[in-house]
């Protein structure tokens, strides 16, 4: 009988010490596969989120505008013969100043400079070639085209906007304006013209300039 109740005891024993052990992990063996078992499938269910895509920044577009390629002896930006806007000084000048060798009111192309809606300009032919056209924004209805040059506009981004008169010529004086090329003109053109006119210098100059970029072939 004393042995019976000692084995009782000792199986009661182990009883509280497993209740016990079970109560202070707070759950049972079962439970704990249980939950395990509904963390996978939380995982499994739960909808990953996907990253923000990166906010991209657009390329700012170069403009024709800013293809300079240096500057000349008045501080003004030079381009690259493809720009269409350029910002240039502009000088004024007439047949009435009646500089030596001038040949009256005839342009370097040989045809009447004109003043109209259509209005002549002289420029170095191998920066803007003869027949080139453009726009100024202050006289949006006139046309300009180059059919003249200058020894003084040799070597530099000036234009020289003609005037039948010599107060018209004044009242311009110089200034700094930005132009719209709608046209440009002929290098093959320039350069035949100024071949055969090889014997002044500031022909000579530009005839160069043009053999330089477009080849020999060009005046041909």
């Amino acid at each position: 009988m004393k042995k019976y109740f000692t084995k009782t005891g000792l199986i009661l024993i182990g009883l509280i010490a497993i209740t016990s052990c079970a109560s202070s992990t707070g759950s049972s063996p079962v439970t704990e596969v249980k939950k395990k078992a509904n963390d996978v499938r939380t995982v499994a269910t739960t909808p990953t989120r996907k990253a923000a895509p990166k906010k991209t920044t657009a390329k700012k577009t170069t403009s024709s505008y800013a293809r300079k390629i240096g500057t000349d002896k008045h501080g003004m930006p030079t381009y690259s013969d493809s720009s269409r806007t350029r910002y240039v000084r502009a000088t004024a000048y007439s047949h009435m100043e009646k500089e030596p060798g001038a040949p009256g009111r005839k342009s370097a192309a040989m045809t009447i400079l004109k003043y109209g809606s259509t209005r002549s300009v002289a420029a170095d032919w191998s920066r803007l070639p003869l027949g080139t056209k453009f726009k100024i924004s202050s006289n949006p209805g006139i046309t300009y085209i180059i059919d003249d040059y200058g020894s003084a506009l040799v070597g530099t981004n000036t234009i020289d906007m003609f005037f039948p008169t010599i107060s018209q010529m004044n009242r311009w004086g110089t200034r700094k304006v930005t132009i719209q090329i709608t046209q440009m003109g002929s290098w093959a053109r320039s350069a035949k013209l100024l071949k055969g006119r090889l014997h002044a210098p500031q022909c000579r100059k530009m005839y160069n300039a043009i053999i330089k970029k477009h080849g020999a072939n060009i005046a041909n």
